[in-house]
């Protein structure tokens, strides 16, 4: 029987050169203590970089008018989570990778109607308000295309929006009861009802705030506050922490190519910076199986170099 080639790169040859001994357990608790000690230190130091959460409540006070024209947005159907599609709704296709529709294919797994979601059913969820239940009442048996005409008549007037003594003031005429939807909901924003009242929608126990939160993105106020922190995606915002903190430095990778076209100038830049990271995902698990490639360290002899104390020997 002939004796079995060598083959370098997968085969490694026995080692019989000197030992080292080395005592991980050691070296494994030094290194816990160190970096125990380090964390509380500058933890102390320097703080948490955490900044007060982004409420409804926060945001109606802050600025009324943004939150009274997102509130209409989610009403006439033109937020961006009403015109979004998968999974809150089929309204759009959504973001497809080439000819596949992949959100299209998952479809609407969190359906969300914005107009009942964000505006009547918390509304409704108000006690004592015999106006605003004759007003939804009103809504409930109005036909769409008197609700359209409603609702048009005050998106019009809406561009001269303006809060004054606490109250939302657009001069509308023929617009129903939007008019009290629209102020009510802000004042209910302000008093921080509303954000109790999106949070419980499904149970008076839940921590699922997939309702606020996308009402909140709807706005341009957690925009602004973003682009003030530099946390938006065009400033590397996945990186970033709130103020001058570092964040997440091992995002680098992923947050590069929202950077670049065409994956900055694509709207269906998430679907595609994903698809890229699962193709160099993979390429990086296949490197100890593809020829040529896993040879590099070992014909470059970069282990010599990591290993020079040893090679010394």
């Amino acid at each position: 029987m002939s004796k079995k080639a060598f083959r370098p790169d997968v085969d490694a040859p026995e080692w019989k050169g000197g030992y080292t001994p080395y005592d991980i357990i050691k070296e494994g608790t030094i290194a816990l203590l160190v970096v125990a000690l380090l964390t509380i230190a500058l933890a102390v130091v320097f703080g948490s970089p955490d900044v007060k959460a982004v409420t409804l409540k926060r945001w109606a006070n802050a600025a009324p008018v943004d939150f009274a024209a997102t509130a209409l947005s989610e009403l006439n159907g033109t937020s961006g989570t009403a015109t979004y599609g998968a999974p809150y709704n089929k309204n759009a296709t959504g973001q497809q990778l080439g000819p596949l529709q992949l959100a299209k294919w998952v479809g609407a797994r969190i359906p969300i109607d914005a107009a009942t979601a964000f505006v009547l059913n918390p509304l409704r969820s108000l006690p004592n308000e015999p106006t605003l239940s004759t007003d939804l009442a009103q809504w409930k048996t109005a036909s769409n295309g008197t609700r359209q005409q409603w609702m048009k008549s005050y998106t019009k007037a809406a561009a001269k929006m303006t809060f004054q003594a606490g109250q939302v003031v657009v001069s509308a005429n023929n617009a129903g009861p939007v008019p009290v939807f629209i102020n009510d909901l802000t004042q209910m924003a302000r008093s921080g009802a509303l954000d109790q009242a999106l949070v419980t929608s499904n149970g008076f126990y839940t921590t699922d705030y997939t309702l606020p939160l996308l009402f909140i993105a709807d706005g341009s106020y957690l925009e602004d506050l973003a682009t003030a922190q530099h946390l938006t995606g065009e400033q590397w915002g996945m990186m970033n922490e709130t103020g001058s903190y570092p964040g997440q430095a091992w995002l680098w990778l992923y947050t590069f190519w929202y950077q670049v076209p065409p994956f900055s100038q694509s709207g269906n830049g998430d679907v595609l910076v994903w698809g890229l990271m699962m193709v160099l995902t993979a390429g990086m698990i296949l490197v100890p199986f593809i020829p040529g490639l896993r040879s590099i360290p070992r014909k470059t002899r970069v282990y010599r170099l990591i290993w020079r104390e040893h090679y010394k020997q």
